[in-house]
């Protein structure tokens, strides 16, 4: 690949920030064709869910997702690595176990050496291996941006599926991961990241959710999902939206990424930030109160973000627990209430 060709600047967008905005999301799909499901189909398209459940029998349903996006950084095996993150942690998001995975590979070959595309590869190949699936196969394309990720198949009981609905109030709210990588992902495309920032972004984004699959054998766990292209807001505004009750969060406990204030006020923004913004602002009470860094890090884009969940005062030790346990600096940020689904930062 030519010195002057970098990975970001192929692609419009990167990351969970090439998610089409949610108003444009919501109109596509209230106009598709009406579908009858079958009973067996626990969780389709009708929610907002983070991946479909199929119950095969009284103890087994299968959990299939599928997310791929365009460069989020530019050295190959990286983001080869970030993508498979990102797909798998839709599993863990639900309960599940993953069992096996499919490639998804959009490649500008006439740009690309071949060996950066295979670099590409052996990223998402290395995550599977360390989430203990294989990569089974899969389907390429050329294309005119590249674009990597995977479709991934795994199983939970019918019992145990994690949804984003069920918080309860009393409930802790609980953020696995901090937040920043869209910020820090502006500031490497404009080649003003430290070494120090960046691997600060990997370690984070390459980090499997797997305590999702301790957290479905937990009943006092009520709703679990994983913070991504539609930043904390747009995430938590779904449980609350799901489970008909407000979040009260408390901002100076919300974990953030080392740099991600200084390059907030060195106007390292995403797009995707603003568009967040504009579609969930009308949920936050007092939005105008807000300052621009609250506003912009709490719709910031997050590309493998953390779990985001709601717990029972009962067990929130013992899930605080697991997650130190794997390697987590998870926090609770804030609690649910009873009131009409809203969201309040104090």
């Amino acid at each position: 690949m030519p010195e002057t060709v970098r990975l970001t600047q192929l692609s419009h967008k990167g990351g969970c920030g090439c998610k089409i905005a949610p108003a444009v999301l919501r109109e596509l799909l209230r106009r598709s064709v009406p579908h009858l499901y079958p009973q067996e189909l626990l969780i389709g398209p009708q929610t907002n869910d983070d991946a479909a459940v199929f119950q095969i029998n009284e103890t087994q349903a299968i959990v299939a997702t599928t997310d791929f996006f365009m460069p989020i950084v530019d050295d190959p095996y990286d983001f080869g690595a970030i993508a498979a993150t990102n797909a798998i942690s839709d599993i863990y998001a639900m309960g599940g176990t993953p069992l096996f995975a499919l490639a998804i590979v959009g490649m500008p070959l006439n740009i690309l050496p071949l060996d950066t595309v295979r670099k590409i590869l052996e990223g998402g190949e290395r995550v599977c291996a360390k989430a203990g699936i294989p990569i089974a196969g899969g389907h390429s394309i050329d294309a005119p941006e590249p674009m990597y990720g995977l479709c991934v198949i795994g199983m939970v009981h019918p019992k145990q599926v994690k949804r984003n609905l069920g918080a309860q109030p009393g409930d802790h709210l609980i953020l696995a991961k901090p937040l920043g990588v869209g910020v820090y992902c502006s500031a490497l495309k404009k080649a003003r990241l430290s070494t120090e920032a960046y691997a600060e972004l990997m370690a984070v984004a390459t980090q499997l959710n797997t305590p999702g699959i301790q957290l479905a054998q937990i009943a006092d766990v009520h709703a679990l999902t994983d913070v991504t292209g539609f930043g904390l807001l747009g995430h938590l505004w779904e449980i609350c939206s799901a489970s008909q009750v407000a979040a009260h969060v408390q901002w100076d406990q919300v974990p953030l990424l080392k740099q991600a204030a200084q390059l907030l006020e060195e106007g390292f923004v995403t797009g995707a930030s603003q568009t967040n913004w504009m579609t969930y602002k009308e949920n936050l009470i007092a939005a105008d109160t807000l300052t621009h860094l609250q506003r912009t890090l709490i719709t910031d884009p997050q590309t493998s973000g953390g779990l985001l969940l709601a717990c029972a005062d009962a067990s929130v030790d013992k899930v605080l627990k697991i997650f130190d346990q794997e390697g987590f600096c998870a926090k609770i940020i804030g609690s649910f209430v009873e009131d009409k689904p809203l969201i309040r930062l104090f």
